[in-house]
């Protein structure tokens, strides 16, 4: 059954259209990557689903109820968090009261410490740093809290927003076998990523955006083989 399903989905900025009716579905514990380059529409897919812009046409159902018309936090208590671009840490703000901003609603509070336990086997950084300032991480450790933080509202889905960005070599490695241990546990994961070899290879699927429109779809590593999305849509 598709976790995620999204029906000829139109949506942009002011009168700017930049999504142009995307199809696509993802299907529940899969990962699933967004590629494509600068300018594609793939932060305002994220965002639309999220609900922090609004969709003008087509749908969107997750777990086949659709989502248009709620609130972001309604979007939240449904089921699905994002990591936004660029982490959106709160800097004055330690590690764990970034990670309590996290589970704030009524359900994940409940059950935060248990949650907690959790972000921490996958982060044990965090657990030894909660009285840091998040400002005061360095950008690996960043990107762990945000994750982290996305985490402690127990989503089904999980939206990332280039999570590799501005980060060493090494840190990314490491991003990316969290990301898979995350989907180990049984969370479905949409990764929008600029570090395309690194988000094919985990890819169980993958759709390729450019001007707001699908223009290819099929495995992750059987994309990453294929000479037209290398030349015609990454430069690669």
């Amino acid at each position: 059954m598709s976790l995620l399903e999204i029906r000829d989905l139109i949506s942009g900025y002011q009168k700017v259209p930049i999504i142009q009716k995307i199809s696509i579905h993802l299907e529940e514990k899969e990962i699933l990557t967004i590629v494509g380059s600068n300018g594609a529409g793939k932060t305002t897919l994220l965002k639309t689903i999220s609900g922090l812009i609004q969709l003008w046409g087509g749908e969107i159902l997750f777990e086949r109820i659709p989502l248009q018309g709620l609130e972001p936090h309604q979007i939240v208590a449904r089921g699905i968090a994002q990591v936004p671009e660029g982490r959106q840490l709160f800097g004055y703000l330690t590690v764990g009261q970034n990670l309590q901003v996290g589970s704030h609603l009524n359900e994940a509070r409940k059950k935060r410490q248990e949650t907690l336990q959790t972000v921490f086997d996958l982060f044990p950084v965090l657990a030894d740093r909660q009285k840091q300032l998040a400002s005061t991480l360095s950008g690996g450790e960043q990107q762990m809290l945000a994750t982290a933080r996305a985490l402690m509202a127990r989503p089904k889905l999980l939206m990332m927003d280039e999570p590799s960005w501005g980060l060493a070599p090494l840190a990314v490695r490491r991003l990316f076998e969290t990301i898979c241990q995350v989907n180990q546990k049984g969370c479905t994961i949409l990764l929008v990523e600029q570090q395309v070899h690194h988000a094919l290879s985990i890819a169980k699927r993958a759709y390729v955006l450019e001007r707001g429109n699908v223009v290819m779809e099929g495995g992750g590593k059987e994309l990453l083989s294929d000479p037209r999305l290398k030349e015609s849509y990454l430069g690669l």
